[in-house]
């Protein structure tokens, strides 16, 4: 069970990201994904919060460290996605996938993209609808009939 104190921090983290997006004009999208966005989080789930640029700098974790309050504690790289992790000192770890806009293509939807958006998601900041088109996309069938 999550308290309701992990809920108001999620929300928090989750408000703070959204509103540096929104400062910044070469950032199309946020989206939460996972466990978080479905309604399934437990107590140790991280957050898990895609972040939609074409600006590789915002995949270094300096600026992260300092908007989040916490540590960076991993770095990787999962296709085009780069992955900056940071824990909090409360414990939550805060999963940031930073991708470039093509990331969200619809035509065709690519799997891994499908799989991460069909597992749950949640779009927080979407200034010209490329989220709100992916979503879309993924609520459809897997294969297009032909």
């Amino acid at each position: 069970m999550v308290t309701e104190e992990r809920s108001r921090e999620v929300r928090s983290v989750v408000d703070l990201v959204t509103g540096w997006a929104v400062e910044r004009g070469d950032v199309n999208g946020v989206l939460v994904v996972g466990s978080w966005a479905r309604g399934a989080a437990r107590m140790d789930s991280d957050v898990d919060i895609v972040v939609l640029t074409d600006n590789p700098r915002y995949a270094q974790p300096g600026g992260w460290t300092g908007l989040l309050g916490g540590e960076v504690v991993r770095l990787g790289e999962w296709g085009p996605l780069r992955e900056v992790r940071v824990r909090r000192s409360s414990g939550l770890e805060v999963e940031l996938g930073v991708v470039p806009v093509s990331w969200a293509d619809t035509d065709p939807v690519d799997p891994g993209t499908r799989r991460v958006v069909g597992d749950g998601h949640r779009i927080e900041y979407d200034p010209v609808r490329v989220l709100a088109a992916l979503s879309a996309a993924c609520a459809g069938p897997l294969h297009p009939a032909s």
